[in-house]
């Protein structure tokens, strides 16, 4: 086998049995000799650009081996048997070559390969000037490695490193099979790709799934890879109970590199013809969206039916910050016609928030200055029972929080067990003024009205390496405007509360063992003593309290409430521990089991509930969870009433996870008096095996079919009937997938809408119609995409 060095820097020629290193004549005699060995890759470094390239700097060297060749100086070079080229990046193989030095011109014949940048290039006859990455190839086959995909074409014309022109091809991420057509594949008259402007431009398109022509367009553009790029996206299919078959056709404006815009026209069979739009941006110190969804003419309910979101936020200098968020629809009954296009969690509550604060960072600690103006909308229904008391509205809200930072110095003098002790504190001034919606009941009239506050603590921290003391006291106080005067005659009212609270804990390890196991157990005692003295409250108003829920952060708390406006009396000590199995090695907790209960030193007037508590104990909570095995996952949470001997609330769950695409969990919920639930949720392979990925070569790969089910199932026990639900089925044929399912969203009592989707997915390409990958992902604990390895596409919405 003989090898050609051509090294262009000093326009020589060197015909050797073995590559070697040239060595200048002086030095031939003094230094070693030395062997370099080329390593097969289909990916080298990125070539230095001609245009950059320093003038006078060297080129790449151009190394060509073969098992027969011969050449003249200067002049040309022919080569026949394995012949292998490469130039900078640029790998080239082919039966037969011939290369002309004057013109930089390769000529290639027989079985010819043209690898660069990570693309492959396979047909029988190529012209390449090296140096300018331009030429001609005919009847190639090709392999994109950004995509996975790959085509044939009758011609291919290299126009420079970064621009490709394609005459009559295809595209498919499908393997190749001879005389049969791919599952899907883009076919196009013409094709140009320009990889430096991340773009490329199809004429006489058309992308076909199983032989059918499922969309056309005589000319139209596209992004090379996840790049922004004006132009047409993949059609929203949706249908559902309460709309019937809706078809969007969405269109991306790329408008800046700060900016774009996204229209959708859209139709629905029940209710016509409507519009949804997005506009985003992102300018310097200010960023958010506007969407806005019209629909001129409902045929269902005779009206216009529309919705508006808007959010921002940004700087407005001097360290102050502002955002702004609102979302508004037309009418009561829009969140359960128009689900997809509410963002609010709270269906029926629609927000809109206006805020403005300052940040500042000081020695001693951090100062927050805030103003914030809120609004809601209210959605009621005609149903008198599914009506809600709704919040009250913030016009404004005025104030300024300060918090101290750890300061060792000012107990310095001060050490307990070889660690002293910290002052921190915080303090809160607040104003607002509180009225209510539109929408509200009436037996919220009347209760509006202004509230100022001050909220203060000071607590002095200690302890060591395994265990904490921290002596607490604090201080709420509150003043009230009444709009109208209350039930004992009174407009303005005040109450001032405090609370000292002791919070102590352990840490403690050993070393032991668990089902064989080598693990690190921890035993964690913690006590919490609160005491807090009793202030009538019961005439004063209540804008922003709500009880917290009773669970393991709840009862170390020295408050059972949120907000400003309710304070228990508590004065009680909570003791629990908690133990975990760690494994040492891998950080992993095994198993976890805690229990704390409250036991009340006087009887608490202030509470949740309403009514008064004299039981000395309160109900123990139990929580704990095991993870023994990779493949099995348990937790549990009980609140148990000693008196009754019966649980009060439970949650039970556990997930077995055996491999990839396999998972399947169920949980039971338990609140007596109020609900009942179980669930199931899963992913599980139905029939056949996964698909086999193809290689960067393109040349290998599998479009084996394989059923997958997915969804989750909740019903209630107490009312006898599914709630929300989820159930769908995947096909992954390895080169496309598609996914069906149902999906059921309670709208009342006796109402619920039913949204049926359908999805493909083109491995590499897009995903067409609904967009049920988002639905399955946020309602299957551990749900995994099955083309996630072998798509470079996103998540997101189509």
């Amino acid at each position: 086998m003989q090898c050609l060095a051509l090294w262009a820097a000093g326009q020589g020629l060197a015909v050797a049995e073995s590559l070697t290193v040239p060595t200048p004549p002086a030095a031939a005699a003094s230094a070693p000799s030395t062997s370099l060995k080329l390593k097969g890759s289909r990916v080298m470094a990125a070539p230095i650009k001609a245009a950059s390239r320093a003038p006078g700097a060297p080129k790449p060297a151009l190394v060509l081996s073969a098992e027969r060749a011969e050449a003249q100086l200067e002049q040309q070079a022919h080569a026949e048997g394995a012949v292998e080229l490469r130039y900078g990046a640029l790998l080239l193989r082919t039966d037969k070559l011939d290369y002309r030095f004057v013109d930089d011109l390769a000529q290639a014949q027989g079985q010819v390969q043209v690898s660069q940048g990570g693309n492959v290039f396979t047909g029988p006859a190529l012209q390449l000037y090296l140096e300018r990455f331009e030429g001609e190839f005919l009847n190639p086959s090709y392999f994109l490695g950004a995509t996975g995909g790959s085509g044939k074409a009758a011609r291919i014309r290299f126009e420079g490193e970064h621009r490709i022109a394609v005459e009559s091809g295809n595209y498919s991420s499908c393997p190749v099979v001879e005389g049969q057509e791919p599952a899907w594949q883009i076919t196009a008259r013409s094709m140009r790709i320009d990889t430096d402007a991340n773009e490329g431009h199809a004429e006489g398109a058309k992308l076909r799934f199983q032989g059918v022509t499922i969309l056309a367009a005589p000319a139209l553009s596209f992004p090379l890879g996840s790049q922004r790029k004006s132009g047409l996206l993949p059609p929203n299919l949706f249908f559902d109970n309460r709309s019937g078959f809706e078809y969007g056709q969405p269109y991306y404006w790329n408008i800046a590199p700060q900016r774009d815009a996204t229209f959708t026209p859209f139709v629905m069979t029940r209710r016509g013809f409507g519009l949804d739009s997005e506009f985003r941006y992102l300018e310097p110190g200010h960023r958010g969206r506007i969407n806005v969804d019209l629909l001129p003419h409902d045929r269902v309910t005779g009206s216009k039916r529309w919705s508006y979101k808007l959010r921002n936020d940004g700087e407005l200098g001097a360290d102050w910050r502002y955002s702004v968020s609102t979302e508004r629809v037309s009418d009561e009954s829009y969140w359960k016609d128009m689900t997809r296009r509410v963002e609010s969690r709270t269906y029926r509550l629609l927000p809109t928030d206006l805020q403005v604060q300052r940040q500042q960072e000081l020695a001693w600690g951090q100062v927050e200055t805030y103003a914030r103006m809120q609004r809601w909308q209210v959605l009621q229904t005609v149903d008198t029972s599914t009506r809600y008391l709704s919040p009250f509205q913030r016009s404004p809200q005025i104030g300024l929080r300060a918090s101290t930072a750890a300061d060792e110095a000012v107990l310095d003098s001060f050490r307990p067990w070889g660690r002293k002790a910290r002052l921190e504190g915080g303090l809160e001034l607040e104003f607002n003024r509180f009225d209510l919606p539109g929408g509200a009941l009436t037996s919220q009239a009347g209760s509006t009205g202004s509230r100022a506050h001050l909220l203060a603590h000071v607590a002095a921290p200690m302890g060591g390496e395994a265990w904490w003391l921290i002596p607490r006291v604090a201080v709420n106080v509150a003043a009230y405007s009444m709009d109208e005067v209350g039930p004992d005659g009174r407009r303005r009212m005040n109450r001032s509360i405090p609370s000292f609270s002791l919070d102590h804990g352990w840490v403690l390890e050993r070393d032991t063992e668990l089902f064989g196991q080598r693990l690190r157990q921890s035993l964690e005692p913690r006590v919490l003593y609160v005491n807090t003295p009793y202030r009538a409250q019961a005439d004063l108003p209540n804008f922003d309290s709500a009880p917290k829920d009773f669970n393991f952060d709840s009862i170390y708390a020295d408050n059972p409430f949120t907000g400003v406006d309710r304070v228990a009396d508590l004065h009680a000590v909570s003791v629990g521990a908690t133990s975990r199995w760690v494994n040492a090695e891998r950080g992993e907790e095994v198993f976890r089991f805690g229990a704390v209960q409250r036991f009340l030193f006087r009887d608490q007037r202030i509470t949740p509930e309403g009514a008064p508590v004299n039981q000395r104990f309160s109900d123990i909570l139990l929580a704990g969870s095991a993870h023994l095995d990779p493949r099995w996952w348990a937790d549990a949470a009980v609140e148990f009433n000693p008196d009754t001997k019966r649980s009060v609330r439970s949650v039970l769950r556990g997930r077995y996870a055996p491999g990839p695409f396999k998972t399947l969990s169920l949980a039971y919920r338990l609140a007596r008096g109020q609900s009942e639930q179980i669930e199931a949720a899963w992913q599980w392979p139905l029939w056949g095996g996964p698909a086999v990925p193809r290689d960067r070569s393109g040349s290998s790969g599998s479009c084996q079919g394989a059923w997958y089910s997915a969804g989750r199932v909740q019903y209630s026990l107490r009312d006898r009937r599914l709630t929300d639900s989820v159930i769908g089925a995947e096909y992954d044929a390895g080169c496309w997938l598609l996914r069906v399912g149902v999906e059921r969203l309670s709208t009342g009592r006796a109402e619920a809408r039913t949204q049926f989707m359908i999805q493909l997915e083109l491995v590499g390409l897009s995903q067409l119609g609904s967009n049920a990958l988002k639905v399955l992902k946020d309602n299957v604990p551990g749900y995994r995409r099955l083309s996630l390895d072998r798509s470079p596409s996103t998540d997101s919405l189509p």
